[in-house]
C-alpha cells in the first residue's frame, strides 16, 4: 500500500491524475476506469479535465463504471450519480456518453438491476483504476459497516449517519433516498489498482481504521488491506490519526524524489 500525504489539493489531484493518465497510456486499446462521486475525487477530476483541454489527454477509448446509484431518483435529477459524474467530469471530456455506465436506479426491480450491473462489470472489465472515497463510518461505495468483504453488487439500505452526511446535497434529510445499488466490496476488489482519496478531519478516524486497524466488516474500508495494489492520497487532516504518518511522509518524499 502506497500512502501519500499531500496538503495541497492540486498536488493530490495531480498525483491521482498521473495514475489515471498512465493507465490510459498503457491500455493500448480500451481502458476501463471506475469512477466515484463526492467531494474527495474532485481535485483529480479537475486535473484530468485540464490535461484533456491543455495537454490533449484523450478519453475517446475509455469506458467508465460508477460505484453506485440512488434508487428512485428520476432520470436527470441533479443528485443522481450519473448526472453528477456527467456534470463534474465526463461531460467535459471526449469520452462517449454511451461508454459511461452506472446502476439503473429507476429499474422497477432494483435487485435485478444490481445483478445486471454486476454482470456488466464482469463482462466489461477489468477496471484498470478504481477511484474511491471513504465515508466517515468507513464505507466504500455504499458498503456500510457489516457488509461482507466479499460482497457483490446489490441493493443496500443506507444508515442514518450516511443519509445525514449526504443531506447537504439535498433540500432536506427527508429528500435523501433510503436505498442504493452499490458495487460490493468483492466487486471493487477486482479492479487492478484501487486509489482512495480523502480529505478533512471528519475522515481521519475512518482512514486510520481502514489502513491500520484490523481487517473487519465493521470497517468496510479495511478491505483495502487485502488488495495487492492500493494508493491512498490524503491531506494532513485526514491523516491525523495514522500511527505511522511520519513513515508515510518519508516514503512519499523518497518516492517523489
Amino acid at each position: 500500500m502506497r500512502v501519500l500525504i499531500l496538503d495541497d489539493a492540486r498536488e493530490r489531484g495531480s498525483a491521482v491524475a498521473d495514475i489515471v493518465a498512465k493507465a490510459i497510456g498503457d491500455g493500448g486499446g480500451r481502458t476501463v476506469l471506475g469512477l466515484a462521486t463526492g467531494s474527495s475525487p474532485l481535485p483529480a477530476y479537475r486535473e484530468l479535465i485540464r490535461r484533456h483541454r491543455v495537454e490533449g489527454l484523450s478519453f475517446a477509448r475509455v469506458s467508465a463504471y460508477l460505484l453506485d446509484e440512488y434508487i428512485g431518483l428520476p432520470d436527470g435529477h441533479p443528485q443522481a450519480y450519473r448526472e453528477v459524474i456527467r456534470r463534474e467530469f465526463t461531460g467535459q471530456l471526449d469520452i462517449d456518453p454511451a461508454a459511461v455506465h452506472g446502476p439503473d436506479g429507476v429499474h422497477p426491480e432494483p435487485a435485478k438491476a444490481a445483478v445486471d450491473y454486476e454482470r456488466a462489470l464482469r463482462t466489461g472489465g477489468p477496471v484498470a483504476v478504481q477511484l474511491l472515497g471513504i465515508g466517515s463510518n468507513g464505507h466504500l461505495g455504499f458498503n456500510e459497516p457489516g457488509s461482507s468483504l466479499r460482497s457483490t453488487t446489490r441493493v443496500v439500505a443506507l444508515t442514518e449517519r450516511t443519509r445525514q452526511d449526504n443531506a447537504r446535497f439535498f433540500r432536506s434529510l427527508a429528500a435523501v433516498p433510503r436505498r442504493v445499488i452499490t458495487q460490493g466490496l468483492g466487486t471493487i476488489g477486482r479492479a487492478e489498482h484501487l486509489v482512495l482519496m480523502a480529505a478533512g478531519a471528519g475522515k481521519a478516524a475512518a482512514v486510520a481504521a481502514a489502513l491500520e486497524g484490523p481487517l473487519s466488516a465493521s470497517c468496510p474500508g479495511s478491505v483495502l488491506q487485502w488488495h495487492p495494489r492500493v494508493t491512498v492520497v490524503l491531506d494532513e487532516a485526514a491523516a491525523a490519526e495514522l500511527r505511522h504518518g511520519d513513515h508515510y511522509r518519508y516514503a512519499a518524499a523518497c518516492d517523489l524524489g
